[in-house]
């Protein structure tokens, strides 16, 4: 025989009432408490920021020292380079127009380029004389880099 299912009633006395009342939290920190942490905190990255930036001027000082001691090292270096250049201009063009009569190196045919100017004046190149004998490349890769400043 079988059994007759069994219902799922409430329990005897009924059920508890709902809570509907807001739940209040409890406070892990008072506003004081927070008000110190600020202060606290705030003195702690001001020492941090005081150490770092002793040393950032410590370490700018000694670039800036380094910059000042290598500066004329590397101009003296930029010139001789810049020299030596205009030298290997005057070989290339001495070479290159050896078979040529007449042809007198640093002149147009024979005639100074600057006629105003006394000849043991020195004057600059223009950057395509400077360049004439290198190859394109590196004339633009110049031309380029003067231009990014």
């Amino acid at each position: 025989m079988a059994t007759p299912p069994i219902q799922d009633l409430p329990p005897p006395g009924g059920y508890n009432p709902i809570n509907i009342k807001r739940v209040q939290l409890k406070p892990i920190l008072s506003a004081k408490m927070c008000f110190l942490g600020f202060i606290g905190l705030s003195a702690g990255a001001m020492y941090m920021f005081y150490l770092t930036d002793r040393k950032m001027q410590r370490e700018e000082i000694e670039m800036r020292s380094c910059r000042n001691v290598l500066l004329p090292i590397v101009m003296a270096e930029r010139d001789r380079e810049y020299l030596k250049q205009l030298r290997r201009n005057r070989d290339e063009e001495a070479r290159l127009m050896a078979d040529v009569p007449g042809w007198k190196v640093g002149t147009w045919f024979g005639e100074p380029i600057y006629k105003t100017v006394k000849s043991d004046a020195w004057i600059d190149p223009s950057i395509n004389e400077f360049y004439c004998h290198t190859s394109y490349d590196k004339f633009l890769e110049r031309v380029e880099f003067r231009h990014q400043f």
